[in-house]
């Protein structure tokens, strides 16, 4: 596997820390891994480490309880600092009295997760800002570039576009074999993450409004959108139960939101966002007779790359025109429009008449997936593949 370097310069600096170190992100993102590499790292200057993972029936009877695992670092330890790694530590019920507790007892400690519950109130309020976080995603494609070539395969960008990055995937070379290991992902996030988790008995609405949602990634949604979609087939099921199930997949981490930004008002529109898949298998899964949606998949892309970079994103909307993305970091700002292809008339129009009007004053940026450079004196385009492999805009 390879060592996801820019994960692990954020998290080095923190080792020695007595912050709490929580990891998280969608489940087979990587956390794991990562976990195992600071290990790795830390167990060349001390073996005053223990590691517990969760999620393994063995490891859960050590310490299913809060009293059992403050009791078993402290019978398992060596004099001096300890490093404790505590992989999916959501399974155990207010994990986070443990952690408090051996944070003050000379421990480093080291949390994943598949859940941004596991920065709930409760924990904030009890760490009051004794603790960092780190959101691993799937591979991007110079991570997967990387693995592939560790692997000895080739992953073009095509099969990015619809395959997505979750590094586990890599493993199987058949189409058949992919499809396998994602469907059954899916179905471990959905039915064990979350429809056990909150008792969810209106299934066959919650996977519906599930199915919708991960085939409308880089699309505006409301909530209330969602709603009056379900409406026909399911006549009973409340607005509100519709948006705790969105919430419940941003929670797993399988979709993000990000808000609109407008001009005309100078501020962020309410009730409407952009949703986007954390990986855009979860769109592909559900194409019919190999019909990908490559158009939005290439944006979701897009996003997910932009995030790996750094970058900070909202929707833009010019004077009723979308602008894909507004991205800023450390003072710059760009304009960012995404499209699959622009070599037709009508799609070139449509993609650069968003930037109409807009000052010069920020970099206005066209992406796709063409060969033929269509840069003019006031937009860069950037074709995909070169777009991919950049560290920055």
């Amino acid at each position: 596997m390879i060592i996801r370097e820019k994960y692990l310069k954020n998290i080095r600096g923190f080792y020695d820390s007595d912050l709490v170190k929580v990891i998280t992100g969608v489940r087979r993102s990587g956390k794991s891994v990562i976990l195992e590499t600071i290990m790795k790292e830390i167990s060349e200057k001390t073996d005053n480490i223990i590691y517990l993972n969760f999620e393994k029936t063995s490891d859960f009877s050590l310490a299913s309880t809060v009293e059992e695992l403050v009791n078993y670092v402290k019978n398992n330890r060596k004099e001096g600092k300890c490093y404790c790694f505590f992989d999916e530590i959501q399974e155990i019920n207010n994990w986070q009295v443990a952690v408090k507790d051996l944070r003050l007892d000379n421990c480093s400690i080291f949390v994943t997760g598949s859940n941004s519950k596991l920065l709930s109130s409760e924990f904030l309020t009890l760490l009051s800002g004794r603790f960092v976080s780190f959101r691993i995603r799937p591979f991007v494609y110079k991570e997967i570039k990387e693995y592939s070539k560790e692997l000895g395969i080739n992953i073009d960008v095509a099969n990015y576009l619809i395959w997505g990055g979750f590094p586990g995937r890599f493993n199987n070379t058949s189409l058949e074999g992919t499809k396998a290991y994602l469907s059954d992902l899916e179905s471990t996030i959905v039915v064990n993450d979350l429809i056990k988790r909150y008792k969810i008995k209106k299934e066959i609405a919650f996977k519906k409004v599930v199915n919708y949602i991960l085939c409308s990634n880089s699309r505006i949604f409301s909530v209330r959108s969602i709603h009056k979609y379900m409406k026909n087939d399911f006549p009973d099921l409340a607005l509100s139960t519709v948006a705790r199930f969105v919430e419940w997949l941003k929670e797993a981490y399988i979709i993000d939101e990000i808000p609109q930004y407008s001009t005309k008002t100078k501020r962020e529109l309410q009730y409407y966002g952009k949703i986007y898949n954390s990986d855009v298998s979860f769109n592909s899964l559900r194409a019919n007779n190999n019909r990908y949606d490559l158009d939005h998949n290439l944006e979701n892309v897009v996003y997910n790359e932009l995030l790996y970079m750094g970058y900070e994103l909202k929707v833009f909307t010019n004077n009723g025109k979308e602008i894909d993305f507004l991205a800023s970091k450390d003072s710059k700002i760009f304009y960012i429009q995404v499209a699959y292809s622009v070599a037709d008339e009508k799609a070139y129009e449509r993609e650069m008449s968003a930037f109409a009007n807009l000052d010069n004053l920020n970099q206005k940026i066209l992406i796709t997936n063409d060969i033929i450079d269509y840069s003019t004196s006031v937009v860069k385009h950037i074709k995909l593949e070169d777009f991919l492999m950049m560290e920055e805009l």
